[in-house]
């Protein structure tokens, strides 16, 4: 008798929910020639977002000479590029020989790299819940134990600190810090950030920042780089890249840049670079754009105006939201996504996924339920607020009907 193949054990923790069977169900749908609203992933190229010529330009002329491996932590002049860029915003502690630059197959490749350098067995990283779930997942995978601190609704999804400080044991090794934040839109102001730090401080903590939205923020927010707060005896990885701001998802450019006590690091930061030298290199065509796309006038600063298209869609998704029966939504101040709140009682709601699979049957419009991103009670979903304000509103017109008479 043959046995089964199975998947390995390491995988029995890992989830990932924003994909998975909902997405099964979509392309089934889409097979049987139905067009389905994909609101469920932050991916702007198929909402009419391109990138910005002087990025195309820049890979193309450099195609010829981007055919073989960089340096495995990536072409000297993007990191360069990189540690001027955070200098520009005060952060003074990245030496320019770039030895503390890490390039990656997108921001995703790098918290993954980290967390295998990181983690032990029974060792605990806090994630905020909300999360993105690449950050429990990748944890899970390293052998870590994803411990979630919660987010505030009621606050404008600020940070529980209590609940935070509470769960910090003798196993904690880090807290991730998502800002600003996927998926409630939250931008942590500087009191906040300062509270991170302190218990960093305090426990002896490394920080693991995750700004990849850093530069979309709406109606004069202040973004802060959580490594400019640090000092030199606090430990903190900085992640991000040009998929969101640049709107180029598919090009895969992000980086990690180390800050703090990188010599009591020392090992973990060999780590880092072992795995970086196992994949040999990151994509080396898109590590050409980072330099011209971290230098000169940002294009996305137009569409995060007050007439801007990022803008308008974020507040048109605000208001339309909160007008149906039974839905609220706090306001987002940054990133590209509404986490809405149903109630539970009204629609009967006992599972947030079925949820997401009924709209998706009824309205071809699909979502992502909240407890994809690691939040406990099946009360939210998250909306991409990518489409044009055409779209978005029908979209959401479309949302309200179906929930007029929804019951689970």
């Amino acid at each position: 008798m043959t046995k089964s193949i199975d998947q390995a054990r390491k995988l029995e923790n890992v989830r990932y929910d924003i994909r998975g069977r909902i997405l099964d169900k979509t392309e089934e749908l889409e097979e049987q020639g139905h067009t389905i609203l994909r609101l469920n992933v932050g991916n702007p190229a198929p909402f009419g977002f391109e990138a910005p010529d002087e990025i195309m330009m820049a890979m193309i002329r450099n195609l010829p000479t981007a055919q073989g491996y960089s340096d495995s932590r990536g072409l000297f002049s993007a990191r360069t590029a990189v540690v001027q860029y955070y200098q520009t915003k005060g952060l003074t502690d990245l030496d320019l020989d770039v030895g503390n630059v890490y390039l990656g197959n997108g921001v995703s490749e790098l918290i993954t790299m980290t967390m295998q350098a990181l983690c032990n067995p029974e060792d605990e990283i806090l994630i905020p819940s909300p999360d993105y779930p690449l950050w429990t997942g990748s944890v899970a995978l390293a052998g870590g134990t994803p411990v979630h601190y919660l987010a505030d609704e009621s606050q404008d999804w600020a940070p529980d600190f209590d609940d935070l400080e509470a769960k910090i044991t003798s196993r904690t090794r880090a807290i991730v810090v998502i800002n600003p934040n996927n998926p409630t839109g939250a931008v942590y102001p500087r009191e906040a950030l300062q509270r991170f730090v302190d218990l960093a401080r305090k426990h002896d903590l490394i920080l693991l920042a995750d700004e990849i939205y850093e530069k979309i923020v709406y109606d004069g927010a202040e973004m802060i780089n959580l490594a400019t707060l640090t000092g030199k005896d606090v430990l903190c990885l900085t992640y991000s890249g040009l998929s969101k701001a640049y709107r180029v998802c598919g090009f895969r450019a992000g980086w990690l840049a180390v800050t703090g006590p990188r010599r009591r690091a020392a090992s973990f930061i060999e780590g880092i670079t072992l795995l970086s030298n196992m994949r040999m290199c990151a994509n080396v065509p898109a590590q050409h754009a980072i330099q011209t796309a971290l230098g000169g006038r940002q294009s996305i600063e137009d569409l995060l105006l007050p007439a801007g298209r990022l803008t308008a869609q974020r507040d048109l998704a605000h208001r339309m939201l909160n007008s149906i029966d039974g839905i609220s939504c706090v306001q987002a101040s940054g990133a590209l996504y509404m986490f809405p709140k149903l109630d539970t009682e009204r629609f009967g709601i006992v599972d947030d996924e079925k949820f997401v699979l009924d709209l998706l049957e009824s309205e071809k419009i699909l979502v992502s339920h909240g407890r994809a991103f690691n939040w406990d009670v099946p009360d939210h979903f998250r909306l991409v607020t990518l489409p044009n304000v055409d779209d978005l509103a029908t979209a959401l017109e479309r949302l309200g009907n179906f929930m007029s008479s929804y019951s689970q």
